[in-house]
């Protein structure tokens, strides 16, 4: 078992590989989704609503259908302040976009879109709902964001933020897919829709300042009088996202030494390489997709990169080159918990299942609990929002903190301000995030650690995600006694849709990805490569397994 890395990885796309973005906006309109067909409903995975047009899994009928659903869900539950709505420069946010509009001015709710029709990052979004709540109880706000991340450029995504600011929880979007289902099914009779330049026009439609409101707040979160006192030297690259031009700005406004190394936006993403499996994707947490950067890294102190909504990060270092997510998460609450002496003494370290065991270790020495969950940040919202969570990190490169006063920044998960940390972090103790993860490792253990993606299809994935503690029989993984078996989350009890298994010195965990048709297998091991492989070939097994049974 290991993905098979494409001949084009890393290498400038191909013209044949890029998308055809004409076709692929005539047929958001034109092809119209099967409801009877599983792939063709809505279907809110571990981050919203996501697909292609050209499968008819992201199309004109899927946006109007959930918008739709979501005025009624808040209707039902008494939400009427304004919804805030951003997109990312993917090729289909702009024609979803416009259609969410026309049933949100249909539907006569106060409406907040981007001044000048500018792209938004999905932290900005948190950050204008969290805002405009803050000290309310009535007339609350709530928010959308029509991206689908770091996906291919024939990607769409729809996600929808409720009051607390963060990515909505199952019994939410378990609602919305419901309705907008049965919306489908009805030939959308009982979806309310205006024309686009009416909606645009409407009195209920508004024009907010997303990027003045993020860049003027940022400064609560990030110590930019020690990022600009020690004259470290930065550049970023936005990958074409809807944060490409949030960078200037905050450089100005904080008059740090930070360098755009491209402000070009293209909705094919011409300008990536390739990534692992011949396709162009935009993470910032793949050496394959972050070459551009990689190669300018001895021009910098420190520089960084966001995915297309600027919700996850990639740290490239002098000392290291481009760290993996999980070295820089730990790197962070080591960091954090030690300069941010107004934040809570009971806030918890909030990591998922799947995220490096040094950051366990990590905790451990800082004698803060940890709080860990399944997959998917929707977990750490209640314990970012009120403050008993100082921090929460993902493996894929997602975490958000909280302000420096100890209040509550951003429940989703924020690229921009986790990348800036780096910045932080070089400045003050005068070490990149690279030297810093050296050390500890050279006080905690120095982890190997491996991620493996492959192929995936709906059945296969159902399968593996129902993998229990029963089906492990073995008493040992790679040569040790077990420790656990978990198929729950240690800290909520929440299935994590996969199992993980735990030695004195390693671990691995499977499950299926939420958002792409491949499956995960995570290993990590403090002895040596020779044991993590032996970790996974043992998971290995337990997979092929789960895949190939009836």
């Amino acid at each position: 078992m290991s993905a098979t890395i494409s001949p084009l990885a890393g290498k400038p796309a191909p013209a044949a590989l890029l998308v055809d973005v004409s076709r692929l906006r005539d047929a958001y309109v034109d092809l119209r989704p099967d409801p009877s067909v599983a792939s063709q409903r809505v279907a809110f995975g571990t981050s919203g609503h996501r697909g292609s047009s050209f499968e008819r899994s992201f199309n004109e009928w899927h946006v109007l259908a959930i918008t739709q659903a979501i005025c009624e869900y808040r209707q039902g539950k008494g939400i009427d302040g304004p919804i805030f709505i951003g997109i990312d420069s993917h090729a289909l946010s702009q024609p979803a976009f416009e259609s969410a509009l026309e049933v949100l001015a249909a539907n006569g709710v106060q409406t907040m879109i981007a001044k000048g029709g500018e792209f938004t990052p999905t932290p900005a979004i948190s950050q204008a709902i969290l805002t405009a709540n803050r000290d309310r109880s009535t007339g609350l706000a709530d928010g959308i964001v029509i991206t689908p991340s770091h996906n291919p450029p024939d990607s769409g995504g729809f996600k929808y933020n409720p009051p607390n600011g963060g990515p909505a929880d199952t019994d939410v979007t378990g609602w919305i897919q419901r309705r907008a289902n049965e919306l489908l099914e009805n030939q959308l009779r009982g979806v309310h829709r205006v024309p686009f330049s009416q909606a645009l026009h409407a009195s209920t439609t508004h024009e907010h300042d997303f990027i003045d409101a993020y860049v003027r707040d940022l400064g609560n979160v990030i110590d930019f009088d020690v990022v600009r006192g020690s004259g470290v030297h930065l550049g970023v690259d936005p990958l074409g996202g809807a944060g490409v031009h949030y960078w200037a700005p905050i450089a100005e406004r904080y008059k740090i030494d930070l360098t755009v190394v491209s402000d070009e936006v293209d909705p094919t993403f011409r300008f990536m390489s390739v990534d692992w499996d011949g396709k162009i994707r935009m993470d910032p947490s793949s050496s394959y997709a972050m070459q551009r950067l990689i190669e300018l890294r001895d021009r910098y102190d420190v520089a960084f990169a966001c995915d297309t909504d600027h919700d996850r990060h990639g740290i490239v270092t002098r000392s290291s080159g481009l760290l993996l997510p999980n070295h820089y998460l730990a790197v962070m609450v080591d960091y954090l918990y030690q300069h941010r002496p107004q934040w809570r003494a009971d806030a918890a370290v909030g990591k998922t299942l799947v995220s490096s065991a040094l950051i366990d270790r990590v905790a451990k020495r800082l004698g803060r609990r940890l709080h860990e969950v399944p997959v998917g940040f929707k977990w750490f919202v209640e314990g970012l929002f009120d403050g008993s969570l100082g921090f929460g990190g993902e493996e894929s490169a997602g975490a958000s903190f909280l302000r420096r006063d100890g209040g509550v920044w951003s429940t989703d998960k924020d690229g921009i301000a986790a990348a800036l940390m780096s910045a932080e972090i070089t400045g003050r103790t005068g070490r990149d995030p690279g030297e810093r993860y050296a050390q500890l490792t050279a006080e905690l253990g120095r982890p190997v650690s491996e991620r493996v993606d492959a192929p995936a299809n709906a059945q296969q994935k159902a399968r593996l995600s129902k993998l229990s503690p029963e089906q492990v029989t073995s008493t040992e993984l790679a040569g040790e006694k077990i420790v656990s078996v978990l198929d729950r989350a240690p800290a909520n009890g929440a299935s994590i849709g996969g199992i993980k298994v735990v030695s004195e010195s390693g671990w691995f965990a499977a499950r299926p990805s939420g958002t792409e048709d491949i499956y995960k297998i995570y290993a990590e091991s403090f002895k040596d490569e020779a044991h993590l492989q032996q970790l996974l070939q043992e998971a290995q097994g337990m997979v092929d397994a789960a895949l190939g049974a009836a």
